[in-house]
């Protein structure tokens, strides 16, 4: 018998203050939180579909 799972929680705890001297952190935290985005977005599409 397969498992559902409804409900998925997580929980990320970042620390900025390592990352802070490096300028191209912000490019980066942009661009990944654009691929997470559009990820989420396809998830969503795929679950509309059915």
């Amino acid at each position: 018998m397969p498992i559902e799972i409804k409900e998925l929680y997580i929980k990320i705890n970042v620390d900025d203050s390592k990352n802070a001297s490096s300028g191209s952190t912000t490019e980066d935290s942009a661009a990944i939180i654009a691929a997470c985005i559009e990820e989420v977005m396809e998830k969503l599409k795929d679950q509309k579909e059915r």
